[in-house]
């Protein structure tokens, strides 16, 4: 099985991609790293733990990385996640305080240097632990195989989720993508534009009654799809995080093409927008492949059939 980091910022999607994760048997999640996004680091560490203690797979070890962006304040999603940030669907899940001595970058950059060539980074939270990591230890780039990356938006001008023209976890620490993404490390960007397509409906969720997260889905779910309906005429959440996991497991399901993408980190009105060349003008070498499309019936299928043999 491919060995893994997973770096969440524990939200709704975040907490399905890890369920998927682990659910899916294919990969072998070496650790979990959290780091501030769409909730405050705490909210990140507890929420990653209970999403664990339902699994019944607390064996994995969370470990905390970023409360801060590297450069800018802090930005968070409760709008979209709930009080909590996984839907206020976990209350009754109490879980300890304890915290591994180990920082979050340090156990990637520890990992990595173990399992070199032979690791795969998935990052669906802001990319600040792993810029934290590279800074410390640049030969990173050249002992992670791949590094798939929930974040940014290429394809649809004025269709972003924090500013018309950025993806919240890029915006949420641009200097961080611009860093990894100048790092050399074999990035693989699974962009808005894509994950967008992945919804899974109300109807669908339909299809996990009677299974061991039906309850988990459709309560934690249920302001995010008001948010979805409010915006989209949608009554569904976009498996955004999960998406990231299905391509690290099966890249056939998406279409890429290998270029060159950049981060904005000086507009006020395009901060935090990836920019891809797609036309070859820059005359720079492609820096990663970028997810254009989706089998997003076939992978709603897939996560579905994965949580119902859970």
């Amino acid at each position: 099985m491919k060995k893994v980091i997973l770096d969440v910022d524990t939200g709704i999607d975040d907490a399905y991609a890890i369920i998927y994760a682990i659910e899916s048997k294919q990969l072998d999640l070496l650790g979990i790293t959290g780091v501030n996004g769409n909730v405050p680091i705490d909210y990140v560490m507890k929420n990653t733990k209970k999403i664990l203690k339902l699994i019944g797979n607390e064996e994995i070890n969370v470990y905390k990385g970023a409360s801060l962006p590297l450069l800018t304040e802090p930005n968070h999603e409760f709008r979209v996640h709930g009080k909590d940030g996984i839907g206020d669907a976990l209350d009754h899940i109490t879980v300890d305080d304890e915290e591994s001595d180990v920082f979050a970058p340090d156990f990637m950059i520890e990992q990595a240097k173990k399992h070199k060539g032979d690791i795969t980074f998935i990052m669906v939270g802001p990319l600040t632990n792993l810029a934290l990591a590279l800074r410390k230890e640049p030969r990173l780039a050249e002992w992670v195989s791949e590094v798939v990356i929930m974040g940014g938006l290429v394809t649809k001008a004025g269709m972003g989720n924090k500013l018309p023209n950025a993806e919240f976890n890029i915006f949420a620490d641009a200097e961080a993508a611009k860093i990894v993404f100048h790092s050399g490390l074999p990035l693989k960007l699974v962009g808005l534009d894509v994950t967008h397509k992945t919804f899974l409906t109300r109807e669908r969720m339909e299809e996990l009654k009677g299974t061991k997260y039906y309850d988990f889905i459709v309560e934690s779910s249920e302001i995010f799809r008001g948010f979805s309906k409010a915006k989209y005429g949608i009554d569904g959440c976009a498996l955004h995080d999960p998406l990231t996991i299905g391509v690290a497991i099966d890249a056939s399901i998406v279409q890429t093409e290998k270029h060159f993408v950049e981060v904005e980190t000086k507009s006020e009105l395009n901060y935090g927008q990836t920019i891809c060349d797609f036309r070859g003008i820059w005359k720079k070498e492609p820096n990663m492949e970028v997810c254009l499309d989706v089998e997003n019936e076939k992978f709603v299928s897939m996560f579905i059939d994965t949580l119902k043999q859970a």
